[in-house]
């Protein structure tokens, strides 16, 4: 049985800062939340588009790479939850996190979905517009859950690993396939056979088989659309 504990639980709501309307600045959460099928309680997403959903219901990201973004940036005052996570940890990251994993986390049951994709607005939280860029190209993007099991959950409930599917992809060899490369045909039909990777994902691999072109990523990586005129 793999047991995993953890360092933080967050959330937050909508508020205008940095220039955008955004739910990153989340705080601690010390007591017991009931986490709903769209995420914990009184958590919610400014965007609710792009952010948010039944498939994107909470965000995990390691504590451990906070220190390599120490390292790229020394300026900033690095330190979780930066990145807008809701669950903070150590030893899980994107390497030994497959998609479909499903977590018992107190009452809850949780199941892997897709890794996050960085966006812009990163980008405004830290003032630096190299953030989104530099998540896609390390990897460095943690991982979104679906909500099997609603149910009472807490920093003091670790995640316990319940099932692993036979052929799951790590979440990094998911984000290499789809972000490298991205119109490779053996890196799409290995993304396709993905059963458990989110719908919005598995539409955009699908998309690029049908028309061997790459979704734009202008706006979610920079705040801008250069398909307008």
């Amino acid at each position: 049985m793999t047991t995993f504990y953890l360092n933080g639980v967050y959330r937050g709501k909508p508020e205008n800062r940095y220039g955008i309307h955004t739910a990153i600045n989340k705080q601690a959460v010390e007591q017991a939340v009931y986490l709903t099928k769209h995420g914990l309680t009184d958590d919610a997403s400014a965007d609710t588009k792009h952010h948010g959903g039944l498939e994107r219901a909470l965000h995990q990201y390691p504590l451990e790479h906070y220190a390599y973004w120490l390292s790229k940036y020394p300026s900033i005052a690095w330190q979780p939850p930066g990145m807008g996570e809701n669950i903070s940890s150590t030893g899980m990251t994107e390497h030994n996190v497959y998609i479909g994993d499903r977590y018992q986390w107190g009452d809850a049951i949780i199941e892997v979905s897709q890794p996050r994709s960085p966006c812009y607005k990163l980008n405004k939280r830290w003032d630096n517009d190299n953030i989104s860029v530099d998540m896609q190209q390390s990897g460095y993007c943690g991982w979104l859950y679906r909500i099997i099991q609603p149910g009472q959950v807490s920093i003091n409930e670790p995640l316990i690993l319940q099932q692993r599917l036979a052929q799951a992809l790590s979440v990094a060899e998911t984000c290499r396939l789809f972000f490298t490369d991205p119109l490779n045909k053996q890196h799409l039909a290995s993304l396709r056979q993905q059963t458990k990777l989110s719908a919005s994902w598995l539409s955009k691999v699908e998309q690029r088989i049908a028309t061997n072109k790459v979704e734009n990523w202008q706006f979610r990586l920079h705040g801008v659309d250069n398909t307008l005129s």
